[in-house]
């Protein structure tokens, strides 16, 4: 079920024959230098969210509102009194 040590041994040279040796080396740096950053990254996320409070929205202002919006509840207002 597992992959023993002759599977990774063939898988290992079909990759080397494939690459290169030179380019598989690149290949290998490039991948451990992403690993890193992206490491680094979470890590640095993780420190900014616990130094900085979270906003807290504000419910006392005024809702933004659609100029169709505005005109139907004047509409619907101007309705309303006729009747």
């Amino acid at each position: 079920m597992g992959i023993g040590m002759r599977e990774l041994v063939v898988i290992l040279l079909v990759v080397l024959v494939v690459f290169g040796a030179k380019k598989l080396r690149t290949v290998g740096s490039d991948l451990g230098h992403a690993v890193r950053g992206f490491k680094k990254a979470m890590s640095d996320g993780e420190n900014e969210e616990a130094a900085v409070p979270p906003k807290q929205i504000r419910a006392d202002g005024a809702d933004a509102e659609f100029a169709e919006v505005a005109k139907a509840r004047e509409t619907a207002a101007k309705t309303d009194r006729t009747v």
